[in-house]
């Protein structure tokens, strides 16, 4: 009998982990969802808006701002965030494509 070799491309795999990661909870979904109908967005609009506190908002655009999800622009003390769309349709894709569904171009 053959075996199969497997190898994997740890760096790949480890950022496609966080990625999904990044993506696979509820309330950074709400908040992407917000960026998403809003643009570029003020961090205190977000919290204010889903009525989170300051700081698991932060902490939830940090997850999604290290996995490429969210980019983030400062000016001055205020931090705007936009949602960075060829990532969040990569991860769409992939996920398709694991699931077996064709994906539109």
């Amino acid at each position: 009998m053959k075996q199969t070799k497997v190898r994997f491309n740890s760096d790949k795999l480890n950022y496609s982990c966080n990625l999904m990661r990044a993506l696979a909870h509820p309330l950074r979904l709400k908040i992407l969802e917000y960026i998403d109908q809003k643009g570029e967005t003020n961090v205190n609009k977000i919290y204010h808006q889903l009525q989170i506190e300051q700081s698991i908002t932060s902490q939830h655009l940090k997850i999604l701002r290290l996995a490429g999800v969210v980019l983030d622009r400062r000016e001055g003390k205020k931090v705007y965030y936009t949602i960075n769309y060829p990532v969040v349709a990569k991860a769409n894709k992939a996920v398709n494509r694991f699931l077996g569904k064709t994906v539109a171009a």
